[in-house]
């Protein structure tokens, strides 16, 4: 049987340095920091201890890649969440929301020019990326672990690294800030509300790779979480404006909480 090394070969270098960083994530989560040597990844990915040096300098440059590649997993993933609420969202358009008129059989009139896409839904989007979250914890355990939970004790990103997290937590703070300023959210920065739903989800998810939660209740729960983490934020669109003229502006968390409670 071919080894994951010799399979990934075969594909390109590429596939080699994944199989690889994989292959150590694997054992440095089963097993612990100890299993995390050159030769012992080598030996379980059936290349040389050669081919390790040549792709990551060492043991250390292969910690820090699997950060990279765990962080460039992520964003790909939450990139990917809001493109598919729009895609649904154009695939059931209204013919009326459609560029285009439908025949009395209800067949669509072919009209020079493309299809508009539908309107903005940034609260719906914001959850889709709130549920790719989840999705990419349940999807890569391991690599969640190296990049949220200290599995490698003592080890300090670099600079790349700390760009990596920073832009996939960016986000977050984009979306949230899109449904600020659409007035689908009020009462708090993007910031702080970002903070609080990662603070969220990051708990939750946490538990549930451990294994204290089944799927489908889990998920059920997940969803429940971020959504009363929202509700405080989610006030009625006809409150007065917060300054005269209407313009948008961002209310500190501790201001709104006490316009909220009062």
């Amino acid at each position: 049987m071919a080894t994951a090394y010799q399979q990934a070969q075969r594909e390109g270098q590429d596939v080699v340095r994944t199989a690889i960083l994989d292959t150590a994530t694997h054992l440095l989560v089963t097993e612990g920091p100890g299993a995390l040597t050159v030769r012992r990844i080598a030996g379980e990915a059936g290349c040389s201890t050669k081919v390790i040096y040549t792709l990551f300098g060492g043991k250390d440059g292969l910690v820090e890649a699997l950060w990279l590649e765990g962080f460039a997993r992520f964003e790909r993933r939450l990139r990917a969440a809001p493109k598919s609420v729009r895609g649904e969202r154009r695939l059931h358009a209204a013919p009326e929301d459609e560029h285009g008129k439908r025949d009395e059989h209800g067949k669509r009139i072919a009209v020079d020019g493309p299809l508009s896409d539908p309107p903005a839904d940034p609260l719906a989007e914001l959850r889709a990326g709130l549920d790719a979250y989840r999705d990419y914890a349940l999807a890569e355990p391991d690599y969640y672990r190296v990049m949220f939970q200290g599995a490698v004790p003592g080890f300090s990103p670099g600079p790349e690294a700390v760009a990596a997290a920073r832009r996939s937590f960016e986000l977050l703070v984009h979306a949230v800030r899109a449904c600020l300023e659409h007035g689908l959210l009020r009462g708090g920065t993007a910031r702080e509300i970002a903070d609080l739903l990662w603070m969220a989800v990051h708990g939750a998810v946490s538990l549930e790779i451990t294994g204290f939660f089944a799927a489908p209740e889990a998920a059920r729960r997940y969803r429940a979480l971020y959504a009363a983490v929202l509700a405080p934020f989610l006030l009625p669109p006809d409150l007065p404006d917060d300054e005269p003229g209407g313009e948008f502006r961002e209310l500190p968390y501790e201001e709104s909480a006490e316009r909220t409670a009062s």
